[in-house]
């Protein structure tokens, strides 16, 4: 579904060639420029909640997400072209876990027909894309500008199945974390309080909203910051990774042969009492200090370790800053229970309302 030479289906020499593309397009000094556009379309989405209905956080999160993507693999993309490529990922997004029927009707069979209007819309882009020949620096102009030692390119089916996969990467992870931050700043009306004066001070700062944030303004949020990483770690929505020994390997007294499958368990890890005292308890002040090596692995670790995990606390971060100083929500219904989708989310999506805050001038 996302394609076969997707970044995360390989290893060696691709899988170094094709990390390394995806890093330089979402490095800091790239995705600093995307701030303006960020929070645009944050902006907007929160606009778009704040009409009173009862709304899925996690079903609004995933377009923030897929609109910011956008932004990080295409830059200012017509907004046809967008649309179009939205319409036809969502119905892949529900195939992605469906049985696997191709039995027409079903949503397997829908995701593999959207899957190919998917190629034939990022064809038409890459096409434009190769006419322009505009300077731009996104992910697509460096997929296309690329060649290896011995002077070869990407093809075009490489540089659809990375774009597609790149997209899956970062809207249901980023979503996912997102709609859990909410909840736990929901359940801690002082957290809540707190991070909404530390946001508030930048806002001042920023002539009450009326300036856009600074790349230095996104690096300086440590309450923030911390309520990040703590909804990363008690949430661990990556919950584990696939693994091959590729020597014999001793484990406390198990011997684990070469060749076996390993899946380690980052659930496991983020809950263990010895790294973290307390561990089923929301407490952001546990990332004052930095957390022993291996023991906090939200992104993964090592070469697979997800290249574009900057950018996807960037949208975070901005996300944030707008929802608490501009606005406020309330959860709806049951506040309890996980769903699997199959990332962890809050139950039913996080049901919740949100409604602007009026704040005086002075």
């Amino acid at each position: 579904m996302i394609g076969p030479s997707a970044l995360f289906f390989h290893q060696g020499n691709y899988h170094n060639l094709t990390r390394k593309l995806v890093q330089s397009s979402l490095s800091p000094d790239t995705i600093r420029k995307l701030i303006p556009s960020i929070e645009s379309v944050a902006i907007s989405a929160l606009e778009s909640w704040s009409g009173g209905h009862i709304i899925s956080t996690l079903h609004e999160m995933k377009k923030f997400s897929f609109d910011a993507g956008i932004l990080s693999i295409f830059g200012q993309l017509n907004s046809n072209f967008r649309q179009m490529l939205s319409d036809s990922y969502r119905v892949v997004d529900k195939g992605y876990n469906s049985f696997p029927t191709k039995i027409p009707g079903t949503a397997y069979h829908k995701a593999l027909l959207a899957r190919k209007r998917l190629n034939q819309i990022l064809s038409e882009i890459i096409c434009e894309k190769k006419e322009s020949k505009l300077p731009e620096k996104d992910f697509l102009a460096n997929l296309l500008s690329f060649k290896n030692e011995k002077g070869e390119i990407l093809t075009e089916d490489q540089i659809t199945d990375n774009i597609i996969g790149v997209l899956f990467a970062a809207q249901d992870t980023t979503a996912s974390v997102l709609t859990w931050i909410l909840k736990y700043l929901h359940d801690d009306q002082k957290l809540l309080e707190a991070v909404k004066a530390e946001q508030m001070a930048i806002y001042e700062a920023n002539g009450r909203g009326e300036k856009p944030l600074t790349w230095a303004q996104t690096r300086n949020m440590p309450l923030t910051y911390r309520v990040i990483l703590e909804s990363l770690r008690m949430a661990s929505i990556i919950s584990f990774t696939f693994r091959e020994a590729i020597v014999d390997v001793e484990y406390q007294g198990c011997l684990i042969p070469k060749g076996w499958k390993v899946l380690p368990l980052f659930r496991n890890i983020h809950h263990n009492p010895e790294f973290f005292p307390d561990p089923h308890i929301f407490d952001p002040s546990r990332f004052e200090t930095a957390p022993k090596p291996n023991t906090f692995m939200p992104f993964g670790n090592g070469v697979h370790a997800c290249a574009g995990n900057e950018i996807a606390k960037l949208e975070m971060l901005i996300l944030i800053h707008h929802l608490v100083t501009r606005f406020r929500w309330e959860v709806v219904g049951s506040q309890n229970g996980i769903q699997y989708g199959p990332f962890p989310v809050p139950h039913q999506g996080l049901p919740a309302r949100f409604w602007k805050e009026s704040i005086n001038r002075a």
